[in-house]
């Protein structure tokens, strides 16, 4: 397969995208990678922890460490393991702290420490998308050579059509074998 042995972290925001985020897994795992996925904390409220790691067939991160045992989520470690990191879907929320070098969480403290190739796949409604603000922080993260695997236009969750979707699994997988090849 071609991505066999390939260490993935899969990152995961809040968006309803989310669900996606499970298709995905899928995918990445047939092809025989190791996927390792850090999840938000409002990630959480659209898919569990559950599912991805049941398909992962790894603990999904979100926290720095663990209060009940103090087992720490070391991000420098994460960042240097990756062969590829994924966020998918990539909020707006995301896509700003990852432009401005804010890292309040285990997934945007992950990307500052990634040695290796990152691809983005936005996800919101079609305002927010098309928002000088969002485009500017897009603008951003390919000038530092951030991999945009751009929104898809179609039907919203808000009911709105127009772009904002993310893309496909199977789109996300296309580019990412692309770069790696």
């Amino acid at each position: 397969m071609r991505l066999k042995n390939k260490h993935i972290i899969l990152g995961v925001s809040g968006s309803i995208a989310a669900y996606k985020a499970a298709f995905l897994t899928r995918l990445l795992i047939k092809e025989q990678a190791e996927v390792k996925i850090i999840m938000t904390s409002s990630a959480k409220n659209f898919i569990a922890p559950v599912t991805l790691s049941t398909l992962s067939k790894n603990p999904v991160l979100s926290d720095f460490f663990i209060n009940e045992t103090g087992e720490w989520h070391n991000h420098v470690d994460l960042g240097i393991w990756a062969d590829v990191l994924i966020i998918a879907p990539a909020s707006a929320n995301t896509i700003a702290k990852m432009a401005n070098g804010f890292c309040d969480n285990l997934l945007t403290a992950t990307y500052l420490s990634a040695k290796c190739p990152v691809f983005y796949a936005p996800a919101m409604d079609l305002d927010m998308y098309l928002h000088p603000a969002v485009q500017k922080n897009i603008k951003s993260l390919e000038e530092f050579g951030n991999i945009l695997i751009d929104a898809e236009s179609g039907e919203l969750a808000s009911g709105l059509n127009g772009k904002g979707r993310m893309a496909e699994p199977e789109t996300i997988l296309k580019y990412i074998l692309e770069h790696l090849t």
